[in-house]
């Protein structure tokens, strides 16, 4: 049987609050940054999830290691403890999102490449048309 887990860390990253969305997934993690702004509620962070959580854009793939344990109640509560002292985010995290940076800066130049091209071709397109009009006659 096939388990999935997500997680969201909301931290504060220079003069903004921004939340890490992490899904794990058949022993791969894939992760979202989403920046907030000003320290959002738990209501906030909530309505965002459901309004939202279908449109994240979540980096390739990263393999990650999925545990398979019952934890006791009251040890799941100290995690949870813990985690919310914590700050940051974990290295494969940080993996997850580098990936999905270069992802992007990809598609951002091949993206203004073409546009680059269309402009080119525009401009030439513009040049023949005023010599084509210079020798249309007197």
């Amino acid at each position: 049987m096939e388990t999935a887990s997500g997680r969201l860390t909301v931290f504060f990253e220079g003069p903004f609050w921004a939340g890490l969305f992490e899904r794990i997934s058949a022993g791969e993690l894939s992760v979202c940054k989403v920046t907030f702004g000003a320290e959002p509620s738990d209501r906030e962070v909530l309505e965002f999830i459901l309004r939202h959580s279908h449109t994240l854009r979540f980096s390739p793939a990263v393999t990650a290691k999925m545990k398979q344990t019952a934890v006791n109640p009251k040890r799941r509560q100290r995690m949870a403890a813990r985690q919310l002292q914590k700050t940051g985010i974990g290295t494969r995290s940080r993996q997850a999102l580098q990936l999905q940076r270069e992802e992007m800066k990809l598609q951002r130049r091949q993206v203004s490449s073409k546009e680059r091209e269309a402009e080119k071709q525009r401009q030439f397109e513009l040049r023949q048309q005023k010599r084509k009009e210079k020798h249309r006659g007197h």
